[in-house]
């Protein structure tokens, strides 16, 4: 249809008004989790996605060991794995106007010190992996963002394939499958992914099954492809990444095969290595991997039709111990957070090939920075 004067009039300020947005973008809030001497809560600093400048950090909420942080799903409201007024569990902060947090209430695991958090779609719960005392918590949620008592879920056994670190079950993630039905557990002691069956109505899991992965492997962490056909996981142990076939319907996931993270070589210069934390690239063609002890991230070039991965790049992090990174918002950004050397550094990341940029003096200074989350101001 030919346009009108008029309609142009209308047209051009509607056009200025989607623009403006991204012309005067308000950089976001990043949340450091943080666990280690000189330690005192959480931290927060600015980031611009635009420029990748990464502002000083600063006390946000202090609060003991906040290891892992969650962002709620409205945004408005962070959880933190913490000791909060001599509770060992999980603490519920309202996030204000600058970055503000106000604690909303915290409540105990009922088995200890908790090494990660989640909090599902639905918003009615949220669940921690204790690592130490081998179980998941699960707490129910009310509407204003409070946590409930916890309802504990113990795993059992061990793989023992590696001496006292697989005698007994360490679930160390909390994660849901793209549709919200399931939930993911994966265990170091088990050598596998413990899946759950999620009854949201009654902030409630069921066990549903179990995904083998590679023996003495050490699962961590996982990530899903974009399209909730593949799971990556991230084998702690032999510092390696595991593709599984994720079956939506039926909840079930087949091992598909398993890459090392760093040669042998590079594992025989230090004298520990383990993996930390894996990223999904939002395009689907690249997997991220943090090594402790040899201090790099490792990209991974996969194929989005078979799951397929191969190391395409190993990246220093100018840091020590990473122990997290994520992707900034946009994933034209990671940062690393040196847990050893109480430094986030910051990486451009190329979208066509995913390798990674260091920032010229793109490091500041987080005591003990083992998590990193964003939020919109």
């Amino acid at each position: 249809m030919k346009s009108t004067p008029s309609s142009r009039i209308l047209l051009f300020p509607l056009l200025a008004g989607l623009a403006a947005p991204a012309l005067h973008a308000e950089p976001w809030h990043v949340f450091f989790g943080t666990g280690g001497p000189g330690a005192k809560g959480i931290y927060r600093a600015s980031f611009d996605t635009a420029t990748g400048k990464l502002g000083a950090s600063e006390l946000a909420a202090e609060v003991g060991s906040p290891g892992f942080l969650a962002v709620h799903p409205d945004g408005d409201k962070l959880y933190a794995t913490a000791n909060s007024a001599g509770t060992q569990g999980a603490a519920a902060y309202r996030i204000g106007k600058g970055g503000t947090l106000t604690l909303i209430n915290a409540s105990a695991t009922g088995d200890g010190g908790a090494a990660h958090i989640a909090v599902h779609p639905s918003k009615k719960f949220a669940v921690t992996a204790q690592y130490g005392g081998g179980s998941v918590a699960v707490f129910p949620l009310a509407a204003d963002g409070t946590l409930g008592a916890a309802k504990l879920i113990r795993h059992q056994g061990g793989s023992k394939v590696v001496p006292q670190r697989q005698d007994s079950p360490h679930p160390h993630y909390t994660g849901w499958s793209p549709d919200g039905r399931f939930a993911l557990v994966p265990d170091l002691g088990l050598d596998g992914i413990v899946i759950y069956r999620v009854n949201a109505d009654a902030a409630s899991l069921e066990r549903h099954g179990f995904a083998a992965s590679v023996p003495g492997g050490g699962p961590r962490h996982l990530k899903f492809s974009p399209d909730g056909k593949f799971i990556y996981l991230l084998n702690e142990l032999s510092v390696s990444l595991s593709t599984f076939a994720w079956d939506a319907s039926a909840g079930t996931a087949k091992l598909l095969g398993t890459v090392p993270s760093i040669s042998e070589a590079a594992k025989a210069r230090e004298t520990h290595n383990s993996g930390a934390e894996v990223l999904m690239h939002p395009s689907g063609r690249f997997v991220y991997f943090s090594n402790r002890g040899h201090d790099t991230v490792t990209v991974f070039r996969v194929d989005p039709a078979t799951g397929a991965a191969e190391v395409a790049q190993v990246q220093p992090v100018r840091g020590a111990f990473p122990r997290n990174i994520n992707l900034a918002p946009g994933a034209g950004w990671l940062l690393a957070a040196g847990a050893d050397s109480n430094t986030v550094s910051v990486h451009k990341v190329d979208a066509a090939t995913g390798v990674l940029t260091y920032q010229t003096k793109g490091v500041i200074n987080v005591p003990a920075p083992i998590c990193i989350v964003f939020v919109r101001p």
